[in-house]
């Protein structure tokens, strides 16, 4: 779809630092309607490494329906080390910072903007679902383990 602007909101949460992960993108065409979210469980990550995944996501997910994006991050320091500001030492975040910038560069253009946390609340909201929803179902699954179990023991 050329020359079509849209806003991309990501956010990564990690519950412990390293701890379950989850992360989410949310893109909203020009009108402000929600073209999509995406959301993910990552596994165990640093809240820093959720934050890259899921600008990675949402990159990912919004090259077909946009060609000039906006993203909104409300990782100051992905936002600061993705625009050149700030330096990238940590080895994993260099690996993760280079596959952001082979997916920015499908975009015609690409701006990526600090948010207060507030403002991305719709993202933030999506990628802690992604941990609830995987903590349940991994619930879920442990709880049907047991009583498959037990009932090995009934006789």
């Amino acid at each position: 779809m050329g020359g079509t602007h849209a806003t991309l909101s990501v956010d990564g949460a990690a519950r412990g630092n390293p701890g379950p992960a989850g992360v989410a993108a949310v893109l909203v065409d020009e009108s402000g309607n929600e073209v999509f979210v995406a959301k993910a469980y990552i596994g165990e990550a640093t809240n820093n490494v959720a934050e890259y995944r899921a600008l990675i996501l949402g990159l990912t997910e919004s090259a077909p329906f946009a060609s000039d994006l906006v993203v909104h991050c409300d990782s100051e320091l992905v936002v600061r080390q993705v625009n050149g500001e700030y330096k990238v030492k940590n080895p994993q975040l260099k690996e993760l910072i280079g596959k952001v910038a082979a997916l920015a560069s499908r975009f015609d253009s690409i701006e990526v903007r600090h948010v207060p946390r507030e403002l991305n609340a719709r993202a933030d909201a999506a990628a802690n679902e992604a941990i609830d929803d995987h903590l349940v179902d991994g619930a879920e699954e442990l709880e049907r383990t047991q009583q498959g179990q037990e009932r090995l023991f009934d006789v």
